[in-house]
């Protein structure tokens, strides 16, 4: 350990932080393995690039160049192309017969923000049964598992904070019908924050500041566990990406996994048309013959405003955080192959820090900069990216927020307004009101039925029908 010890601490201060080591004299046995463990963590070499780039002598470059919207391919339901997208769906359904797709989630968040102790996907989210998130996905896979006769594969992206409760969970839950050894579970990486000058912050005297490095960092995370690997023995060259705070989400969607085969992409996107200017989403882009996503914060009003010649917004494509990915182009860009690597963004943050003191200080205004991937700017990498359209009432409302919009009560609503919608389909007509939110309190599991068709077909195939009441739960 001493050898080691003194490895690593003359690198840190070759690099300018030897405040890391400013406690080490106080520390007791477990408190050194403790910060050690953290500073071996430490790319020095990538945080005085990060460090030059965004807060030295090298101006960080924004978007640039000539912006157009981004094309793609529109909804039967809008006005698509029925019989483009239903040739689609079959070559996405022959990919899931021969066993070639998995599902991907990122969820390394925790339910804090919510008023929830455990990790966001544990968080109970369906309206009678309060079933969590995690359990909603299993089993929509499982539902996919029978109709295509093959096993999806799960690879789930914790982080540091709640893995073992991830995996206890699933434990807990007998892996909510699948089978054990088809999820793998893995942490992301994190990033030291810094003060304004470049130094890595301790936020104890035995810790230092760390954070996960964002949903980008899911390509490293997914080569570095060895999760590509593992796709090879698998068969796996699809995998099927979604984030853990939406359970709407189709979470395999053949017409969408066909659209990705059919024109050879490495990273294929979905859009919902924007409901009003300034809403909080992305924008799918292109720049300079590149397919990209510019954040809401990022797009000037008057762009975002912009009309085209059917009075729509003419920036409408929003940015949901759902793809499908070429496994080869994960572990291309995991690698950083041929340069092919994230940019990290700064965010500006209050961070917890111990003083000189030894005190620990919550500052009141920011003090240091977080260091963060975002999964999406991989798409101006990607050969041959696409973007389709998806229904928002089928496919997208997360929980985020504590009340309001993508509340858990907001999803909620938004779930029994899908099941009214579906039992309205196979002839039964629930009371609604004027958003289509039933007056009673419904929910249909996933292994019932996982779309309106199959929902028609199921219950019509009732002998015995349910009765139609409040608390129902097929």
């Amino acid at each position: 350990m001493l050898e080691d010890t003194a490895s690593i601490r003359a690198r840190f201060e070759s690099h300018g932080q030897r405040q890391v080591f400013r406690f080490w004299e106080e520390l007791d046995e477990s408190g050194r393995i403790r910060l050690l463990e953290d500073l071996r963590e430490v790319d020095l070499e990538e945080l005085d690039s990060l460090v030059r780039l965004h807060l030295g002598e090298v101006a960080e470059e924004g978007w640039s160049g000539d912006l157009q919207p981004a094309p793609y391919v529109p909804h039967p339901a809008r006005g698509g192309d029925a019989l483009r997208w239903r040739t689609a769906r079959e070559v996405g359904e022959e990919a899931l017969r021969s066993g070639r797709v998995a599902a991907f989630t990122v969820a390394g968040g925790q339910g804090t923000r919510l008023g929830y102790p455990g990790p966001k996907g544990t968080f109970p989210v369906t309206p009678v049964l309060r079933k969590s998130l995690f359990a909603v996905f299993a089993e929509k896979l499982v539902a996919a598992q029978e109709r295509y006769g093959r096993v999806i594969p799960w690879y789930i992206m914790t982080s540091r904070q709640n893995h073992a409760a991830t995996v206890e969970a699933f434990e807990a839950a007998q892996y909510f019908g699948l089978e054990a050894d088809a999820v793998r579970f893995f942490s992301q990486g994190r990033m030291p924050a810094v003060d304004f000058s470049g130094k890595i912050i301790l936020e104890d005297r035995d810790q230092l500041a760390m954070s996960p490095d964002g949903h980008g960092g899911s390509f490293r995370a997914l080569s570095r566990s060895g999760a590509i690997e593992d796709m090879g023995r698998r068969g796996i060259d699809t995998l099927s990406y979604f984030q853990v705070d939406n359970p709407l989400v189709q979470v395999i969607d053949p017409a969408f996994v066909g659209f990705h085969l059919q024109a050879g992409s490495e990273m294929s996107s979905k859009m919902i048309p924007k409901a009003y200017p300034d809403e909080r989403v992305g924008v799918f882009c292109e720049r300079e013959g590149r397919l990209c996503v510019i954040e809401y914060s990022d797009l000037p009003e008057s762009m975002q405003a912009e009309l085209d010649e059917h009075r729509r917004l003419r920036y409408i494509a929003g940015s949901i955080a759902i793809h499908v990915l070429s496994v080869e182009f994960v572990a291309r860009m995991g690698a950083g192959e041929g340069g092919a690597a994230l940019p990290f963004h700064k965010a500006v943050k209050k961070v917890r820090y111990t003083a000189e003191s030894g005190e620990a200080v919550d500052p009141a205004v920011p003090n240091g900069v977080k260091f963060e991937m975002f999964v999406f700017d991989a798409l101006p990498l990607a050969r041959n990216p696409v973007v389709i359209e998806t229904l928002r009432e089928d496919d997208f409302s997360p929980v985020k927020n504590p009340f309001g919009v993508d509340s858990a009560e907001s999803c909620r609503a938004d779930q029994l307004r899908q099941w009214a919608r579906w039992f309205k389909a196979a002839g039964v007509d629930l009371a609604v009101d004027g958003t289509g939110l039933p007056s009673i309190t419904v929910e249909v599991s996933p292994r019932f039925a996982d779309s309106c068709e199959v929902f028609v077909e199921r219950w019509r195939a009732l002998e015995a029908k349910p009765v139609i009441q409040e608390g129902l739960a097929l």
